[in-house]
């Protein structure tokens, strides 16, 4: 871009936007290279913050940038291929973030666009515990709540990338291309196998000084006084910079910022969300105490009222938060890839002491990176998920993304043996205590998941599914043990013992570096997992034992909910194999009687193939043998209680009633029976038992027709009554034919058995036309077709009209031959 360097940067930001509007997308990065390549950091400074807002969008989401989550390979090749080299982190964003990080510029963020939780505990002036936030956060000099962050270049970048997955959300996006194959996936997978690597260290930044690298962000004092989540801990990278006042930093420390920077910014900015409930339950009573203090004694100052800051702060967090399958899919990435860098750690050495001089920062960071950093997070995070999802088939990915988090031995460097394929195989003893450690992900997910299936329709091929991969996980030998003895060193008793008689159980220190003062291993198994599930749930909180009584019940009633669902299936399927072998041309032109009495057989199943039901049979079979290898449960009598509690059909093979109870007002439904009749597996036979002449006009009739129709048979049966009573009385042939066309058998069985009915049905039995079949848009259209193709043959309408009588006239004696109906008439 020929851009001369006299140039004021006004100007150079001018020809940018100007740019932007007039070249092609390749050209306009190919020109941002040479501005980064040949302008000195003072003129880019002015550019940075506009570049960053052009790529990644605004963050009110009224400009969408680039659009990176709607920017796939295959619809747009060279724009995609254009962007990720843009962005890469050695691409030319990255030297432009580097070059303005050697000068130490600030860029300011806004506190009103961070995390919910985040922003509530800022607006009371309380420091979130993330060492992110920590001497960054600016107030303007008059008060109020229009507070900033101060970020480095680095920072500010990260934070936009990070955070366009939430604003960019309501941006138009491509529906049947999968958010997995967007650019925007792409440079998340990108920078955390850059900055995190499973294998060797992160390599150094690019530096425009010929004898240094760039130097980390130096420690800055706060603006205003402020409380703090816990203990503040000061981060080591931070001391060894204090230590080292020169401008060449350590290359470990280096290593360290980049890599622990980014992945605060992706939790901060991805899980950092929950409900209101959530958010005062995550407030410990010694916060709560602390920021009552730090209330009182700035009570009597002028810049803000204790009582409006906690209520601002209450006001500011009334905004729902609802992830997207898009937003999901990035934490299940970043899930997986964490799994991947700590399972990377080098073995411990056999001496202690050799161990903490040779292991090197970035090896610390891996082993504390999940329980230090997105343990705590994640487990909220997925717990509103769990309870805020709507019961459908998108539900899958959060699923996926638990069953990545809890199983961390799938991205283990060591690769199973080559028969391990023909078996499921084992969960290593190694793996305890991580299993013990996030106790609460396999336990309290596992009952929340339990509670979510009993809700759901499981002859759904897609929510069956989700059950059979659920048990397929829980049911890997020797996990549900692992479990089970985590729970038992939940539930042992505190001994009474002088240094066990005083312990407090800490929340784990998310807010310092990972470099920070850390406390010495707890080698008490029973101690940690009490500490887990305390700093969760609260020392209050009531444990449910997954293999407790109680849920055991619940699985129970998922095993009998699933031989249900395998009954209706099946059912389902031989309903619709014989609507299909009991279809017929002729049957357009007439109402059978499930039309008639407007009941509803069918289920979602009836569009599509056999294939789909036979596997939800599978994957409900499947599901219900690992739970019966979880819970322990006898097969064989599982088997007798679903025949004997689930039993869909009776004698007649006629389903039975929804489970209700009787009461003064009539039948009132169960729970039980109000989730049959929401899945499908039973219901009531809602029947039109009056006159089918007088049924509501239909959506598929023609409203004119039907009471024209109506008219002209009544007439007809008012005028004829008494021949087609005479002939309807007869006993041979004649007789029968009549009886079957002019009277209402369905009814008048009905009527045999109802007492209400026998008058009404002893109407129904007399004989009579009815036209109204005619009214129906189906059969006005066979008859125009058959009309339009008569005149082909130069067949006139008078002949045709005749063809279509005789036609129904043998098609009526053929089904008073072979249907049970034919029988005289029982008076």
């Amino acid at each position: 871009m020929a851009v001369p360097h006299l140039q004021q940067p006004s100007f150079l930001l001018a020809s940018l936007k100007a740019d932007c509007m007039n070249k092609p997308f390749a050209q306009r990065c190919h020109d941002l290279e040479i501005v980064i390549e040949d302008f000195p950091a003072k003129e880019l400074h002015a550019i940075f913050p506009w570049l960053v807002e052009n790529i990644f969008g605004s963050l009110d989401g009224i400009i969408i940038g680039w659009n990176l989550r709607c920017l796939h390979g295959r619809a747009n090749p060279t724009e995609y291929a254009v962007a990720l080299d843009f962005l890469d982190p050695s691409g030319p964003m990255m030297k432009l973030v580097y070059k303005l990080q050697a000068e130490e510029y600030r860029y300011e963020f806004p506190v009103s666009y961070l995390p919910g939780p985040v922003k509530a505990s800022m607006q009371e002036r309380v420091l979130p515990e993330c060492s992110l936030y920590h001497n960054k956060v600016q107030f303007p000099p008059s008060g109020g709540l229009g507070s900033n962050l101060a970020l480095n270049p680095f920072e500010y970048y990260m934070f936009y990338f990070a955070i366009s997955l939430i604003t960019q959300r309501n941006s138009p996006t491509t529906h049947h291309v999968s958010p997995s194959n967007s650019a925007y996936f792409s440079l998340v997978d990108t920078y955390l196998k850059w900055f995190l690597p499973t294998e060797g260290s992160v390599l150094p930044p690019p530096s425009s000084n010929p004898g240094g690298g760039i130097p980390s962000p130096a420690p800055r004092s706060p603006a205003v006084p402020f409380t703090s989540y816990g203990i503040h801990h000061t981060s080591l990278l931070k001391r060894h910079i204090a230590h080292q006042p020169s401008v060449n930093a350590d290359p470990a420390s280096q290593e360290i910022w980049r890599s622990e920077t980014v992945l605060k910014v992706f939790v901060e900015m991805w899980l950092h969300h929950y409900s209101l409930e959530m958010y005062q339950k995550m407030q410990s009573p010694h916060v709560k105490l602390e920021v009552l203090h730090y209330r009182l004694s700035i009570s009597s100052t002028h810049h803000s009222s204790p009582a409006q800051s906690g209520y601002q702060a209450l006001h500011a967090y009334q905004e729902s938060f609802k992830p997207t399958e898009e937003h999901v899919l990035v934490i299940r990435l970043l899930v997986k890839h964490l799994h991947a860098f700590a399972n990377s750690l080098k073995p411990e050495p056999l001496s202690p002491s050799a161990h903490s001089h040779t292991a090197s920062p970035l090896e610390e960071f891996k082993r504390v990176v999940i329980p230090r950093f997105v343990q705590q997070k994640l487990y909220i995070f997925l717990q509103h998920c769990f309870g805020h999802w709507p019961l459908d088939a998108s539900f899958r990915a959060v699923l996926e993304m638990w069953l990545s988090y809890v199983q961390p031995w799938r991205y283990a460097p060591e690769k199973p043996l080559q028969n391990a394929e023909l078996q499921p195989r084992s969960v290593s003893e190694k793996w305890a205590p991580f299993i013990q450690e996030n106790l609460l992900m396999y336990t309290k997910l596992f009952v929340g998941f339990l509670n979510r299936a009993l809700r759901t329709d499981l002859v759904s091929a897609k929510n069956a599914l989700m059950v059979f991969r659920v048990a397929k996980v829980f049911a890997q030998p020797n996990l549900a043990e692992m479990i089970q003895k985590g729970e038992q060193l939940f539930l042992e008793p505190e001994l009474v013992i002088p240094h066990r008689q005083h312990r407090i159980f800490m929340t784990p220190t998310l807010g310092g570096s990972f470099l920070s003062s850390w406390p010495p291993a707890i080698t008490d198994a029973s101690f940690k997992v009490k500490s887990h599930v305390y700093c969760l749930e609260g020392q209050e909180s009531q444990y449910k034992q997954m293999f407790g009584p109680e849920v055991r019940n619940l699985v129970l009633r998922l095993a009998q909910l699933i031989g249900q669902a395998q009954q209706t299936a099946k059912s389902i399927s031989d309903h619709s194999a014989e609507t299909m072998a009991s279809q017929s041309f002729l049957s357009w032109f007439r109402f059978s009687p499930s039309d008639m009495n407007g009941s509803y057989t069918g289920n979602d199943l009836d569009e599509i193939g056999q294939d789909i039901i036979k596997k939800t049979d599978e994957y409900l079979e499947k599901a219900q043998e690992y739970l019966c290898q979880i819970f322990r449960l006898n097969e064989a009598q599982l088997t007798q209680m679903i025949m004997n509690c689930g039993a869909a059909q009776d004698e007649n093979g006629k389903k039975q009633l929804p489970d209700c109870i009787e009461s003064e007002d009539g039948l009132i439904l169960t729970p039980l029976g109000r989730y049959q009749i929401i899945n499908g597996l039973r219901r009531f036979e809602i029947e039109y038992q009056g006159d089918t002449d007088l049924q509501p006009i239909r959506s598929y009739e023609n409203a004119t027709l039907v009471r024209l129709l109506f008219q002209l048979s009544s007439g007809i049966n008012q005028r004829f009554a008494d021949q087609m009573e005479i002939l309807c009385s007869r006993e041979e042939f004649i007789g029968r034919l009549c009886r079957y066309h002019l009277t209402n058998p369905f009814l008048a069985e009905k009527g045999r058995h109802s007492p209400a009915l026998k008058q009404r049905s002893g109407r129904s039995r007399r004989p009579r036309i009815s036209l109204r079949f005619l009214a129906s848009y189906r059969t006005l259209l066979s008859l125009f077709m058959i009309y339009f193709i008569a005149s082909w043959f130069c067949i006139g309408p008078l002949a045709c009209t005749f063809i279509i009588l005789l036609g129904y006239l043998l098609y009526a004696i053929v089904m008073t031959f072979f249907t049970e109906r034919w029988k005289p008439h029982q008076h």
